[in-house]
C-alpha cells in the first residue's frame, strides 16, 4: 500500500481505493488510498508553512539538500525502475531514460541557480542606482502527466527547489506509484517538511481544491490542453502565474534534398517510442512529392521490425498504451481515417500473441489527407500518417493549419530553406535533420500548446518574481 507524502510524513489517503495495473500485463501492481480535498488543503498549508524557512536557506544550502536527495533516488535505482517499469509497461532502456532525468534535473537546476545573477541599473544623470532582486515566487503546484513520470517530476521539482519555492505535486492516478516512492526516499532522508508534498487521487476533486487556493502562486502542468484551460478557469481567486506545456500536434516536413534513410530512421524512433505517448510525437509527416515512395518504403520496412514488449526483454522495443480506453481511442481515430479513404502500409492492429495488455502494432498510414481527424487531433499513440507535398509554401500553410503549436521536424540540406521555413513555422521548437530534446534546451509552445517553459534557465527565471530596489546617491 502506496502512502501520500504531506509535510515530511508518509500519509495514509482517507479516500477510496485506487488500484494501478501494469498495462502489459494487466496486473495490478500497486494500490493507496486517495488523497481528499482535504488532504490537498493540508499539503499546501504545509508547503505555506515550510517556505519562508526554505527560501530562507541559502542557495548552497538547498543545494546539498538536492544532491541528497539525487543520490538517494541513485542508490533506489532498481527499486524504482521496477516499479516505473510495471506501472507505465516501458521497456528498460526507456526506463533508465525517464528515471535518469529526475537526478539529472536535480543537479541541472541548483548549477543553473549558480549562475543566475541579478543587475545593477544605473540611471542616465548617475543619481540613482537601481538593484535588480530575484526572490522565489513561493508555493507552486504542479499537474503532472502520466506519460513520463519522473522526468515530469524533474522537470517541475528542480526549479522549485532550487528557486527557493515549495511545492505540492500531483501524479496522473494511472502512474502515480513512483513518484509517490520519491516521496518515500525523501522522507527517509529526512527532507525539510512541507517543501515537497506529494499526493494523488481523483483529479477533480484535489484540483479544485488547489487551483481556487490563494496559497499557491504558481501552478504548472504538463498536460491536455482541455486540462490547461480547466486549470486556468478556476484559478481567479488569486493573481497566480502559469506554466503550461499543452497538447501537440507535430508537423514535420521532409524536403526533396533530405537524406532518406536518415529522416525515416529519425522520425520513426521517435514516433514509435513510449507507443507514441510523447507530445513531441511526429504526428503529420509531410514528404516531397520525389522521394515520396522512397520514404514510405524506409518507413515501412523500419516499423515492421519493432519488437514489442516491456520491462526487462531484452528484445523489447515498444511497449503498450497506457489503458484500454487509450488505445480504443487511436484505433477509432484509425477507423475514421480508413473510412476516409486512407490506407495501412504497415500494422494496424493489435500485434498477436499479446491477449494481455494495451499494445496496438506500430502503424503507418498513407493516402491521408490534412482535414482528416487523424491529422486534425493529437493520435498520442503509435500511428504515423505520411502524406506527399510539392509546394514549400503550401506545405508550411498546412504544417500551422492547426491550434497546437508544440514542436515540429524539418529535414533537408539547403540551410537558407531550412531557416525559412523554420522561421514561418508557428511552433515554439523546431528540430532540424533530427529531434533534440535535453534539459538545458527550452521546451514549451505557443496558441493552444501552453505558456512558459520546462527546462532551461527559461523555465527557472519563472519561478522568481524581480524586485527592485532603487537607491538615491547623494553627489559629493
Amino acid at each position: 500500500m502506496y502512502k501520500h507524502y504531506i509535510g515530511g510524513s508518509l500519509v495514509e489517503g482517507l479516500g477510496l481505493t485506487l488500484t494501478v495495473q501494469n498495462p502489459a500485463t494487466e496486473q495490478k501492481v500497486g494500490t493507496l488510498l486517495k488523497a481528499t480535498g482535504e488532504q490537498a488543503q493540508a499539503a499546501l498549508e504545509a508547503a505555506q508553512q515550510a517556505f519562508p524557512i526554505w527560501s530562507g536557506y541559502s542557495l548552497k544550502q538547498r543545494g546539498e539538500w538536492m544532491e541528497r536527495l539525487a543520490r538517494a533516488i541513485e542508490d533506489n535505482r532498481e527499486k524504482i525502475l521496477d516499479v516505473l517499469m510495471n506501472e507505465t509497461g516501458k521497456p528498460l532502456a526507456q526506463a533508465i531514460e525517464d528515471m535518469e532525468m529526475l537526478p539529472r534535473c536535480l543537479r541541472y537546476y541548483y548549477e543553473e541557480a549558480k549562475r543566475l545573477h541579478g543587475r545593477i541599473i544605473e540611471d542616465e544623470d548617475r543619481g540613482f542606482m537601481s538593484l535588480m532582486n530575484r526572490q522565489p515566487v513561493g508555493v507552486v503546484v504542479g499537474y503532472l502527466a502520466w506519460n513520463f513520470p519522473l522526468l515530469n517530476l524533474g522537470y517541475k521539482l528542480g526549479p522549485v527547489l532550487a528557486s527557493g519555492c515549495t511545492c505540492v505535486i500531483k501524479p496522473s492516478p494511472l502512474t502515480p506509484l513512483t513518484t509517490l516512492l520519491i516521496g518515500q526516499i525523501a522522507e527517509e532522508i529526512g527532507f525539510p517538511a512541507g517543501v515537497i508534498n506529494l499526493i494523488t487521487g481523483d483529479t477533480i476533486e484535489l484540483s479544485s481544491v488547489m487551483n481556487t487556493s490563494t496559497i499557491p502562486r504558481m501552478l504548472t502542468l504538463i498536460g491536455s490542453t482541455s486540462a490547461g484551460k480547466a486549470i486556468v478557469g478556476q484559478s481567479a481567486t488569486s493573481i497566480k502565474r502559469f506554466s503550461l506545456e499543452l497538447g501537440g500536434n507535430a508537423p514535420a516536413i521532409v524536403l526533396a534534398d533530405a537524406d532518406v534513410e536518415a529522416a525515416s530512421e529519425q522520425l520513426i524512433n521517435l514516433k514509435f517510442g513510449n507507443a507514441g505517448q510523447i507530445c513531441v510525437s511526429p504526428n503529420r509527416v509531410f514528404v516531397h512529392e520525389s522521394i515520396y515512395e522512397a520514404f514510405v518504403a524506409k518507413a515501412v520496412e523500419k516499423a515492421n521490425k519493432f519488437t514489442l514488449g516491456w520491462g526487462r526483454d531484452p528484445k523489447a522495443m515498444m511497449g503498450p498504451m497506457i489503458t484500454e480506453d487509450h488505445r480504443s481511442r487511436v484505433q477509432e481515430l484509425l477507423a475514421s481515417a480508413i473510412a476516409e479513404g486512407a490506407t495501412i502500409v504497415a500494422g494496424g492492429g493489435i500485434p498477436e500473441g499479446f491477449s494481455k495488455g494495451f499494445y496496438l502494432e506500430p502503424t503507418i498510414i498513407t493516402n491521408v489527407t490534412p482535414a482528416m481527424r487523424i491529422c486534425q487531433e493529437e493520435i498520442f499513440g503509435p500511428v504515423m500518417p505520411i502524406m506527399p507535398f510539392n509546394n514549400r509554401d503550401q506545405v508550411i500553410q498546412e504544417a500551422n493549419n492547426t491550434e497546437f503549436g508544440l514542436a515540429s521536424y524539418v529535414f533537408g540540406t539547403d540551410i537558407n530553406d531550412i531557416l525559412n521555413i523554420a522561421d514561418s513555422l508557428e511552433v515554439g521548437t523546431v528540430c532540424v535533420n533530427g529531434p533534440h530534446y535535453s534539459v538545458e534546451l527550452p521546451h514549451g509552445g505557443v496558441k493552444e500548446s501552453g505558456i512558459g517553459k520546462d527546462c532551461s534557465v527559461y523555465s527557472l527565471e519563472e519561478y522568481y518574481s524581480v524586485k527592485r530596489i532603487t537607491i538615491r546617491k547623494e553627489k559629493v
